[in-house]
């Protein structure tokens, strides 16, 4: 347990909004700059917005969860961080299951509160407004499993990783979305429990999928 915390602790100090130097707040610039500029680009018709906003939201959750992929495992990968706690007895899995929990953290509570905002910028009413807070409440752990899987299987690219990283997050991004964003417009129930369900099978297969591909990388 006290290796658990003091991975968590570490990771919570390098991801959470403010750490390294401002680099962890551009997540949650973008999801808000998404949602300041979709007004301007669509123009000001008010049940255009309502329509889309909440939409436009889950789009904007999902790019914002891209950004900081290539950051997620690769540096402590190339300083030789996952050798040392492999000597000490300290699996990949746990390590890459801490810090799906870091990554999901540092972005996805601070998504919801800035979902506040965006939601007045997008006209979006207050039921509708319950219901994207709980989608991204099930959706989002299921978007920071997805960059964790995406991050170690690119890990020993040396070049193009963060491209093919972007790339591959999309597709399997998507069901999530599906589900999520059509939550709004089924009532909310089924769509959120879609997407709780296939959060919770992505949440469990990362720390496997993530600890066996970066193992390879170490080991190859």
């Amino acid at each position: 347990m006290s290796a658990i915390r003091t991975l968590l602790l570490r990771d919570l100090a390098q991801f959470l909004p403010g750490a390294r130097k401002g680099n962890t707040l551009l997540p949650l610039l973008f999801f808000l700059a998404v949602a300041m500029l979709y007004p301007f680009a669509v123009g000001p018709n008010p049940n255009l917005l309502v329509a889309t906003g909440g939409g436009v939201i889950w789009v904007a959750a999902l790019l914002a969860a891209i950004l900081p992929l290539d950051r997620l495992l690769a540096p402590d990968l190339e300083a030789g961080f996952f050798d040392q706690w492999a000597l000490r007895g300290v699996a990949e899995e746990m390590v890459v299951a801490v810090r799906l929990l870091a990554h999901w953290l540092s972005f996805g509570p601070f998504l919801m509160l800035a979902a506040l905002p965006a939601s007045a910028l997008l006209g979006i009413d207050g039921a509708t407004l319950r219901t994207v807070e709980l989608g991204l409440l099930a959706g989002t752990p299921g978007l920071a499993a997805i960059g964790i899987i995406i991050a170690a299987v690119t890990v020993g690219l040396r070049s193009g990783g963060a491209a093919l990283s972007g790339l591959l997050v999309i597709p399997l991004a998507v069901p999530l979305l599906i589900f999520g964003a059509g939550s709004l417009s089924t009532g909310g129930e089924g769509g959120i429990a879609l997407t709780a369900a296939i959060s919770l099978v992505l949440v469990a297969i990362a720390p496997f999928a993530g600890g066996a591909a970066i193992r390879a990388a170490r080991e190859g």
